[in-house]
């Protein structure tokens, strides 16, 4: 998480946004199992997209996460593809204790809505409680 945050602190705030777009372009489709299964997924409320998650938890205890968000909706579609990039594949108990002010510290508040922040903070609320419940 902190090379990510340190990717985005390092430039101006107009190149952090154009960062966020080109994640946009590097969030993986859903694999079958989910995309032929849409119901299996939350939706997060928060976000002005309609962005839908899911978190798999293997039998080493690592979180696995898969988001559907549209190509319409690239500053979305961006937050979850860097929280995929930053969470996906640890333990889920580092994703537990991953600092929810994340999508704060990369330094978009200046360059997106605050309600827009708002949504990828649902996101990580959301994808901590689904481990929390799978863990449980």
């Amino acid at each position: 998480m902190q090379d990510l945050i340190d990717d985005f602190q390092d430039l101006p705030v107009k190149e952090r946004l154009t960062l966020l777009l080109e994640f946009s372009d590097n969030l993986p489709e859903l694999p079958a199992r989910y995309a032929d299964h849409p119901d299996l997924l939350e939706r997060v409320e928060e976000c002005q997209s309609p962005v839908y998650l899911f978190v798999e938890i293997d039998e080493d205890k690592n979180a696995h996460l898969f988001f559907s968000a549209p190509a319409e909706a690239p500053t979305t579609r961006g937050f979850a593809s860097v929280l995929h990039e930053a969470l996906d594949g640890l333990p889920a108990q580092t994703v537990l204790d991953a600092d929810n002010q994340f999508p704060d510290l990369l330094g978009l508040t200046a360059a997106v809505s605050p309600l827009r922040i708002n949504g990828m903070r649902a996101m990580l609320a959301r994808i901590k409680r689904q481990i929390r419940e799978k863990l449980a």
